[in-house]
């Protein structure tokens, strides 16, 4: 196996993990801030009850998020050090802007929200969890904007020439509102925004087939499900907005996703298939101009097909067809699956149906899926491309990296990260297993006090 290989395999091993977690971060953080502020303007102690259980289980999926975001800037200067002198500018400035707006906006609000229950007041605890929860979003912000410079570079220039060639900001707000980057934060959002809601309508879904905390089960599933009905049409939305925005600037990428070849007017779209890449064809049930009217607005647009573009700037079609098809597949089940599930709340028949609530009980695992599935066919299918069109991806790696070195480190991960992955099931497991404790429903120290202050 070549080096290339070993090394987009090592990252894509190490960053789909990580990304198991920042999601999920992100979407119980709205959540969290949603249910203190019930709890504020309430005062129901049921509301108190489940900010303490949630906050624990928003506690445990940052650590590991940290923990396993770390690794991946170490890769950046051992396998792919050309990459980082080439893009280290503009990413410097983006993470950069990470680390103080969102870095320090959760680290300095972060040991209120999970310590300061009994220590600060109702007012001054719902202000560090909306400042924990507005951290998180910035952290995606910064990402999502840096990646999609790669994406769709724009507010820059390249000094240099062969090796010493390296991308330099000239427009720092050209760079951060580049033309992909504003579509695909509201897209990463939204589906983070459903990872979270899902995960809290599958730990009341399964407390209801339990028949245990029977409350904190409905309330729990009440406002996940809202959010995620809200979450699941905005990711819509946003999808198909930022899959236009791949049409104008992106279209190889869009020709893998749809495994579309000819280039035309009134072009296909594909339901799902299989792409044939020897024989250049795409089979499975297609609707005539359904891709044009979706990538354009107009049946009768072109939509540039595979053919015409060089073999050597092509993404892998078929396995960039599947994920994103996929991704396709698994929304809209949520989004049918959502609003099966609102209708049986709104017409009180969620309890009685057994067969609804293990399939909300295990709908924790399609935001995961669709995001996982989302994220890998977003960056294969900008191959062979690590800067879109200006910098390949063979030409990003180290010079002194050995295949044999990243196997070793392949296989360390690996099996690090498996016992990270036990650790964190058995946590989460133990603390749902645990359930809401009863006492939470009885304020203490300075929440017990009343509301009259801040502090």
């Amino acid at each position: 196996m070549s080096v290339e290989f070993l090394a987009r395999l090592q990252f894509a091993l190490t960053i789909s993990f990580h990304y198991l977690f920042p999601p999920l971060s992100i979407g119980l953080g709205v959540l969290l801030v949603v249910i203190e502020g019930l709890w504020l303007k309430t005062r129901n102690p049921l509301y108190h009850q489940m900010a303490r259980f949630w906050t624990r289980v928003f506690a445990l999926t940052f650590a590991i998020g940290v923990a396993t975001g770390i690794v991946m800037e170490f890769e950046f200067g051992t396998n792919w050090a050309a990459y980082s002198r080439y893009v280290g500018d503009v990413f410097g400035s983006a993470l950069a802007a990470e680390g103080i707006f969102a870095f320090f906006l959760e680290s300095g609000f972060l040991a209120v929200l999970l310590f300061g229950w009994d220590k600060v007041g109702p007012r001054m605890h719902f202000l560090a969890t909306c400042m924990v929860a507005l951290g998180a979003h910035f952290s995606a912000i910064w990402i999502v904007v840096a990646n999609s410079w790669m994406q769709t570079p724009a507010g820059y220039h390249v000094v240099g020439t062969g090796l010493s060639a390296r991308a330099e900001i000239t427009d720092f707000w050209a760079m951060v509102f580049n033309p992909s980057s504003m579509q695909r934060l509201s897209h990463t959002l939204a589906s983070a925004w459903q990872t979270g809601a899902w995960l809290m309508v599958s730990v009341g879904a399964w407390y209801l087939l339990r028949r245990r905390h029977r409350d904190f089960a409905l309330a729990s599933v009440k406002i996940g499900l809202a959010f995620a009905c809200a979450a699941a049409l905005f990711t819509l939305a946003t999808g198909h907005a930022s899959a236009g925005g791949v049409a104008r600037h992106q279209p190889a990428k869009l020709a893998a996703f749809e495994g579309h070849w000819e280039t035309g007017p009134q072009s296909p779209l594909y339901l799902f298939g299989w792409v044939d890449q020897e024989t250049e064809t795409t089979h499975g049930p297609s609707v005539p101009g359904l891709l044009s009217w979706l990538a354009y607005g107009d049946p009768a647009s072109t939509v540039t097909g595979l053919n015409d573009i060089p073999r050597d700037e092509r993404p892998p079609v078929n396995f960039t067809f599947q994920l994103f098809h996929l991704m396709v597949a698994v929304g809209f089940a949520l989004i049918g699956l959502a609003a099966w599930a609102a209708w049986a709340l709104w017409r009180g028949r969620l309890e009685g149906s057994r067969l609804l609530l293990w399939l909300l009980t295990f709908s924790v695992l399609g935001p995961q899926i669709a995001t996982q599935a989302g994220w890998w066919a977003a960056e294969v299918g900008r191959q062979p491309w690590i800067v879109y069109q200006l910098l390949r991806t063979s030409q990003g790696l180290s010079a002194v990296v050995t295949a044999n070195q990243i196997i070793a480190s392949i296989v360390m991960f690996t099996a690090v990260y498996l016992l990270l992955f036990a650790v964190f099931v058995f946590l989460l497991n133990d603390k749902i297993q645990h359930g809401p404790d009863d006492a939470d429903l009885q304020p203490t120290g300075k929440h017990a006090l009343g509301f009259g202050g801040s502090s």
